[in-house]
């Protein structure tokens, strides 16, 4: 081997050796000064980084969520009413006061009844919540499947609509055509429909209801409670166009038949406080509500109202033996919630 060759050898092994002592020097170094800059810190800013967000934040709410019945009224069990004694012969009833979000009044709210029509309050949450109000419908062949006893609203398979009469239709006359071409409008088939009831039921906490169609004709599989109609309802009047409908007086659907030939349909409130058959007690005024019957379910009605001073209700009578006796006991409901409060 050449002297030069040696040389070059030499001189790479005492880089190598030069270059392994510079290195762990240099890791030294800066280690040493992460140290020092840690201790600057500390003294600079009072210590540890970890204990000064915790003394800031000590006993304060970095997060308030909020409970599911916060903004509802709630009750275990019965709630008595001075100078309204419970009524064997009702499946349910109930004052609600808004405001205060109590119950002021409840007898067999947790009791499964049947419906009938008030089911059409779920129908409507789910038309506002899905659907546009100009939306054309056209009308199916399964409107013609009612009896000649069934409330309907004359729809014609064929017929366009626009939605927004539909729930006219639904809500104050209780057509039973409209509610089926809602459903199939929403969800594509009455059957899909009932399980979108369903579900979103459950979400408004009405878990002691099952539904198998959108208008409340009855079948033993389709029930609910009276507090879920209450929880159910009061989704709705949170919804202005909701309101803006059950407090009309009539309404004029108007529809294109299959042919081309448009005509009209005239619908009023089936309950009597917003058709004028009757008057709600003084103090009281009545904005509109849901009613529903069959022989099963009895007479039902369920009401948005508000006092002189504004304060809102909603109040539910289920089960009544006929429509008399249901205003007689609704009007004896609110007047003794309204007499209550004064005293």
């Amino acid at each position: 081997m050449s002297k030069p060759y040696k040389k070059k050898r030499r001189r790479r092994k005492q880089r190598h050796s030069v270059s392994r002592i510079l290195i762990p020097v240099i890791c030294l170094i800066v280690v040493l000064s992460g140290a020092v800059g840690g201790v600057w810190y500390y003294k600079e800013y009072g210590g540890d980084p970890v204990r000064t967000y915790e003394t800031s934040t000590y006993n304060s709410n970095l997060y308030q969520g909020s409970l599911f019945a916060d903004d509802l009224c709630v009750a275990a069990d019965d709630v008595a009413l001075t100078g309204f004694d419970d009524e064997d012969s009702l499946h349910a009833a109930g004052l609600f006061n808004l405001n205060d979000k109590t119950v002021e009044y409840g007898y067999k709210l947790y009791d499964k009844l049947y419906p009938a029509s008030t089911t059409k309050l779920m129908t409507a949450y789910l038309a506002f919540k899905y659907g546009n109000m100009d939306d054309i419908v056209t009308v199916s062949d399964s409107v013609s499947s009612f009896a000649s006893d069934e409330v309907v609203c004359n729809l014609q398979p064929g017929d366009t609509v626009t939605l927004y009469d539909l729930l006219c239709g639904l809500l104050l006359r209780s057509g039973n055509d409209c509610g089926v071409a809602i459903a199939e409008h929403i969800s594509g088939s009455v059957e899909a429909f009932a399980e979108l009831m369903n579900s979103e039921a459950k979400a408004l906490g009405a878990t002691g209801s099952h539904f198998v169609n959108p208008h409340g004709l009855h079948n033993e599989n389709h029930y609910t409670t009276a507090y879920d109609l209450y929880l159910i309802f009061n989704a709705c009047i949170q919804d202005q166009r909701f309101m803006d409908i059950i407090s009309m007086d009539s309404y004029t659907m108007n529809l294109t038949g299959a042919d081309g030939t448009t005509r009209t349909f005239d619908v009023v409130p089936t309950n009597y406080y917003s058709s004028g058959k009757i008057n709600a007690p003084e103090g009281i005024r009545v904005f509109g509500g849901k009613t529903g019957t069959t022989d099963e379910a009895g007479c039902c009605v369920i009401l948005y109202s508000e006092d002189l001073e504004k304060n809102p209700y909603i109040s539910i009578i289920m089960g009544a033996e006929d429509k008399g006796f249901l205003y007689q006991e609704m009007n004896r409901l609110l007047e003794a919630g309204e007499t209550t409060k004064t005293e």
